[in-house]
């Protein structure tokens, strides 16, 4: 799978088909790069586009933090928190949230993508144009800095050679091909928010693999990793929506 979360490919690259960059049926697939079969309720894109939507935002919520969502019900955002992530429109309102499946014999499988359309509250541009990508990158690197210490003390090691080895090897060979337009400081605090993500992806992943700690220390270990993974998750989330905004026109390139 892409080293980006489906929702920040789709929202990059269907405001750049709003704003004529390129057709939206390319734009869709280009979106999903590694997606075998796309069904749902996509639709929507063009109806928002109709209707004078001219930003596709994302949110990479997960269970107990959905910072960054829309206003919208307590069902929608736990559905949205489930997947985490998920793709919205400030203006009239409105979401969707991809479920993503295995499809095929053993040895021979697809992946499948569902977007379902679900009702939110629209966003106050203001609010949207406030997000500083200065806040965003500082934060993140006050969050890596703050657990680093923490983790080695309970043999978390996220900075190891295998976690770090991994992250680059993904980001290595998933160039991303984002769309044209977008500011490179937001696609270098993206592609740091994305490997802070992958380096706590592979340190949950080997900690569940390597020895057992005492409770007190495994828990310890899963809390750091995971907010380290909640931290690179806003970051990227709010990374992008500043390459949306640019792209759509609403602050300069």
């Amino acid at each position: 799978m892409s080293s980006l979360p489906l929702s920040v490919r789709l929202a990059l690259w269907v405001t750049a088909s709003w704003h004529g960059d390129v057709a939206l049926e390319q734009a869709m697939a280009v979106a999903h790069p590694d997606i075998d079969h796309v069904t749902g309720d996509l639709a929507r894109v063009s109806l928002w586009r109709d209707f004078g939507e001219s930003a596709l935002l994302v949110a990479l919520p997960r269970p107990g933090d959905v910072t960054g969502m829309p206003p919208t019900s307590g069902d929608t955002a736990a559905e949205a928190a489930v997947a985490g992530e998920c793709v919205f429109v400030p203006g009239m309102g409105g979401m969707l949230v991809p479920t993503l499946s295995a499809f095929g014999p053993e040895g021979d499988e697809g992946t499948a993508a569902e977007w379902t359309a679900y009702d939110s509250e629209p966003m106050a541009r203001h609010v949207l144009e406030a997000i500083d990508l200065g806040d965003v990158e500082r934060t993140l690197a006050l969050t890596v800095s703050e657990w680093a210490t923490a983790l080695e003390s309970v043999d978390g090691r996220p900075w190891s050679s295998g976690p770090r080895d991994e992250a680059e090897r993904r980001l290595g060979r998933d160039p991303w091909g984002l769309p044209a337009g977008i500011p490179p400081r937001a696609v270098r605090v993206m592609t740091s928010a994305a490997r802070v993500a992958i380096i706590a992806e592979e340190g949950l992943r080997n900690a569940a693999a390597g020895p057992t700690l005492d409770v007190h220390s495994s828990s310890r270990r899963e809390i750091g990793l995971r907010r380290l993974e909640s931290a690179a998750d806003t970051a990227l989330a709010g990374a992008t929506n500043i390459a949306v905004m640019a792209l759509a026109g609403w602050r300069p390139a």
